[in-house]
Formats: C-alpha cells, structure tokens, sequence
C-alpha cells in the first residue's frame, strides 16, 4: 500500500482503486457552526467517486443528550451495514480539510473491530485541487452485514475520567485549542464552563497536521514532548465533543502508542456539570 503512514493513505494510492471490490469510501466530513460549511450538502454537490455519506450527527447513542455518543455495538452495526459496508472491508475516510472530522470516524470503525481502515491525507479539498475525479451520482448503496467486534477498553467514560483526574493512572491530552483550554476563550455550547480537567495538558489538534497531513513521526514525538506527554505512559484523549480528540488518538496510534483510550463524552460532558473539577490558566 502506498501509505503517507501506518493509517493514512495517499491520494494517488485511493485513486488507482476507485470501483474496486471491497473498498468503501466515507465521507465524514462534519464540522463546527465558526466553519459555515454544510457537509452533507457539500458531499451532494461533489464527493470521491463511490463515497457514501457519514453522519456524525446521526451516528450516535440514540437518546444521548451528548453530541457525539458512541452507539452501542449493534446499532453501529446497523447504520454500518446500511451503508453498504462489511467489516471485512478496506475502508478509507476523509473530509474536506484532511484532519478534522475522518479521524473520528476512523476511531469508530477501529473501536468496532475494523482495523482496515484508513484517513485520507489532504482530504477532499486538496483532492478537488488536484483535479481529482469526483461527482454528484447518488452513490447506489447494497446493504451489508456488518459484524461489530467491540473493544471498550479504547474508550473512556466520566467515571473513567474522574479516576484518572484523582489518581492520575493516565495522562489527558486535550485537543481543543489553547484559548479554549485556559479559559480564555468562550466554549461554542451554551452551558458550559471555560478551562480544562486538573492535570491535563494542552495539545491542540490543529498543530499535528499540516496541509491537511498528518506530520512525520518525528514532529509528532516533538509535539506530544512539549505538551509534556510521556509515550511510554498510557492517555486519555479528550476534545470539545470527542471529534477532534481522536485526531490525537491518530497520531498516538502512528507512533505505535496503544495504550490509549478517548473520553467519548470530553469536555462537553466534563465542563455542563457543576460536580467535576475545572482549572484554568495553562
């Protein structure tokens, strides 16, 4: 596989199996209010050729009152099969700038069991800037079994969160940018508190790609060591919603760290209570 690395792909390896059997393509594009940009009416405008159309608002816990719950083992199942896509397959997922939203989406299929999938460098922007081939076809769709093999141990819960915050068994890298995580700057959902989790450390998502690109692994040891995160000692990743943190479990998983988990709830969830400890300031 011609790979930018261990789970990325590059551009010209994705256009050379367009239509293969056995390769599902995923749009995942999601996106903040700040960015106006609608993702599903951009996938109906132009999207890679045989892609099918992700939702991250949709695919979630149904009844959660969080944005992004991780559903549970058999209703992934089924929003997976009826998309056409089997467990056994090459899957690749991407959104428009590269590194955003399909490193979710990518956590997701690896927490169910899927461990052929992968993010597309450069994302669909930079594949539209290619002249890349792309179209507005309604992807046709054969619905499929999907088999979830579930690991829960990937995935932390508040319980989980306020062990770690009291005893510190793991580290807590979060995501969101620095202004958010001091406190500095206002949460975009209403209700919840400005600043971060005692103990953790700040490592803002948008500094582990350039480009759309993930870095080489070497500037991302250097990131993860001005952060002040150990790789020899295991980490929670946490964000806004538990989107961009898995951007974090990305690069953690490229350096051959495993012994990783991420809050599924982050700090939405952390900072709307008013019995979780909240620190501001770097």
């Amino acid at each position: 596989m011609a790979e930018s690395g261990a789970f990325t792909i590059d551009a010209d390896w994705l256009q050379a199996r367009l239509g293969s059997p056995g390769l599902s393509i995923v749009d995942a594009s999601w996106y903040l209010p700040a960015h106006k940009r609608d993702p599903k009416a951009e996938y109906e405008a132009a999207h890679i050729p045989g892609a099918i159309f992700f939702d991250q608002d949709a695919v979630v816990a149904p009844g959660s009152t969080l944005p992004h719950t991780l559903p549970d083992p058999p209703t992934f199942s089924r929003f997976a099969g009826s998309m056409g896509i089997s467990a056994d397959d090459t899957i690749v997922v991407y959104d428009g700038p590269g590194l955003f939203s399909a490193p979710r989406v990518w956590w997701m299929f690896r927490v169910m069991g899927v461990f052929q999938v992968y993010v597309l460098d450069g994302g669909f922007d930079r594949w539209k800037a290619d002249s890349r081939p792309v179209t507005a076809e309604k992807t046709r769709i054969a619905p499929n079994f999907f088999h979830a093999d579930f690991d829960a141990s990937r995935v932390a819960s508040l319980d989980d969160m306020r062990n770690v915050v009291a005893g510190g068994d793991s580290q807590i890298a979060d995501a969101r940018p620095a202004g958010r995580f001091t406190g500095e700057e206002p949460e975009p959902r209403a209700g919840v508190r400005g600043g971060h989790m005692p103990g953790a450390r700040s490592l803002p998502a948008s500094t582990l790609s350039r480009d759309g690109k993930l870095l080489t692994p070497d500037e991302l040891r250097q990131r993860f060591e001005e952060a002040g995160i150990d790789l020899s000692k295991p980490v929670v990743t946490s964000c806004g919603s538990g989107v961009t943190a898995a951007i974090i479990t990305l690069a953690l998983e490229t350096l051959g760290h495993s012994a990783n988990r991420l809050y599924d709830g982050s700090w939405t969830e952390w900072g709307s209570r008013s019995d979780t400890p909240v620190e501001k300031g770097r």
